[in-house]
């Protein structure tokens, strides 16, 4: 394993990010997305599908009932007796992690994808959430399904968890897997503190073009029609008669990520590492609040990465041409092989 003296940048799969490219290219053009969404949907995502069932685990969080949603999707092809845990990003439901659950199952895992409480299909409670009690919460469901250990896959705000669950239960984790991680660097540094209800303001005024806008810059190379979904249930759950909740869980959480950095946890992290980057990925959390002068000092996630990389006591690094913020959907073999090998 690479450690911190000869971390060094690991090749991508050339040829397969060729072939993910060549099919995005060749698809058939998709119709026109809508100009506008009007069916309601649920703010815990009510009947949007998901690959899986999907289970309910209640829980106590700040003497509020809440229930944690989660699919535990057992192995298709011959079990190696270990478990993938995929923790999602902010702006992403679970069922973005079809293609990995697949992959994964056919390979012998056991694959558990909770969606956090404040998240797509879980409860919405109003209160101040912080990394400690989401990583509680993820661990409390290991321990209802009798899972000792997993190989923990975080992508995006999901890496922000994955990197705190990894220092406070490193005995539960083999191997840590981020994709795209924020957190990278400390908020703080480039972007002045909001009020929850600046950012509530935020989200009361996403139409379905300006949230599509918004989307659009996670995927460079991604053909519309597949983050299409992103923004349906997104601008549709905007006509629930409880989207005044649902907003304000989404405020909230983002005062979490600008409030809690992990970026000095990174060298405490004691389990091998993958660190996975999108050449191209510049999301920046709160971005439209950073002082002119600081925005061209923001760094990119892949360069953030270079950094951080270089502090992990046993790390790998993967950075990945021409891609955005999500890998796992914009170059899938090359995330996958890249993974395979990182966890055999």
């Amino acid at each position: 394993m690479l450690t911190r003296r000869n971390l060094s940048l690991l090749p991508v799969a050339t040829a397969a990010l060729a072939a993910t490219a060549r099919m995005a290219g060749a698809q058939t053009p998709a119709p026109p997305a809508p100009r506008d969404y009007t069916e309601p949907l649920g703010i815990a995502l009510e009947g949007w599908p998901y690959p899986a069932p999907v289970k309910f685990l209640p829980l106590t969080m700040a003497g509020q009932a809440v229930r944690m949603a989660y699919m535990d999707i057992p192995p298709t092809g011959a079990a190696n007796g270990r478990t993938a845990l995929l923790l999602h990003g902010k702006n992403f439901d679970s069922s973005y992690w079809f293609g990995p659950i697949q992959w994964l199952t056919q390979a012998g895992f056991r694959v558990v994808v909770p969606d956090q409480v404040g998240f797509n299909k879980s409860s919405k409670p109003d209160l101040d959430y912080a990394f400690e009690l989401l990583g509680a919460n993820t661990i409390a469901l290991l321990d209802a399904l009798q899972i000792r250990t997993v190989v923990l896959v975080g992508h995006s705000t999901g890496g922000m968890l994955a990197t705190r669950m990894g220092v406070a239960h490193a005995d539960r984790i083999e191997k840590l897997v981020l994709e795209d991680p924020i957190g990278l660097v400390d908020y703080r540094e480039y972007i002045p503190p909001q009020t929850t209800e600046t950012l509530l303001e935020v989200e009361r005024h996403y139409t379905t073009e300006t949230y599509r806008a918004f989307v659009a810059h996670y995927f460079p190379r991604l053909p519309p029609a597949q983050y299409e979904p992103f923004v349906e249930w997104r601008m549709r759950i905007a006509h629930s008669g409880e989207f005044e909740r649902f907003a304000r869980a989404t405020a909230l959480t983002y005062q979490m990520i600008y409030r809690e950095p992990v970026r000095d946890l990174y060298r405490t992290l004691p389990m091998p590492v993958l660190l996975f980057a999108g050449e191209k990925d510049r999301s920046f959390p709160l971005i439209q609040y950073a002082p002119a002068g600081k925005r061209a000092s923001l760094p990119t996630i892949a360069d953030a990465a270079k950094s951080a990389a270089t502090e992990l006591q046993h790390g790998q690094l993967v950075i990945v041409p021409g891609v955005g913020h999500v890998p796992h959907l914009e170059a899938p073999d090359v995330f996958r092989e890249a993974f395979m090998k990182f966890v055999a």
